[in-house]
């Protein structure tokens, strides 16, 4: 006889509910670094294959409308750097070196905001997300995205 599982809306239902774990933050944040590690992983080695050249890795990271504890990370490559939006992290793959480079993240459009609103209060730890996000909203992002893909500055001026 199988055992009948639960849906996920539903475990997510039990778990707004329940009382919080007693699991510390460093290592619930080390749990969730690690599955992302892996997933960024698998994503380089399939793309690694199938690309001549480098390419970026975008990261696209959602919350479940109706499961507000819920969020997923969508993991894609693209020959060219994308341009920057609200919940997304890109990295750059450099096939010669066999290097994935880190270039940017920007959190929700909510957080932005946040951040933005206390720059003077961010903590150590937050202070690149901070500077990802001036950048994101000042047009420096958009920029190196540009330059990144060839492309003049020029053109976003006349655009």
């Amino acid at each position: 006889m199988t055992k009948k599982r639960e849906t996920l809306g539903k475990i997510s239902s039990d778990l707004l509910q329940k009382q919080p774990e007693e699991r510390s933050v460093v290592e619930l944040e080390r749990s969730m670094q690690e599955d992302y590690l892996d997933h960024l992983k698998e994503c380089v080695a399939t793309h690694a294959k199938i690309f001549p050249d480098n390419f970026y890795i975008v990261v696209i990271t959602k919350n479940e409308k109706l499961m507000p504890n819920v969020f997923r990370n969508y993991f894609s490559a693209r020959l060219s750097c994308p341009t920057p939006e609200y919940d997304q992290s890109v990295f750059k793959y450099i096939k010669e070196s066999e290097h994935v480079e880190y270039l940017w993240t920007v959190p929700s459009k909510d957080a932005c905001i946040h951040l933005k609103e206390n720059a003077q209060y961010v903590v150590k730890e937050e202070q690149e997300l901070l500077r990802f996000v001036l950048h994101f909203l000042d047009g420096t992002l958009l920029n190196v995205s540009k330059h990144l893909n060839g492309e003049s500055i020029d053109s976003i001026l006349l655009a």
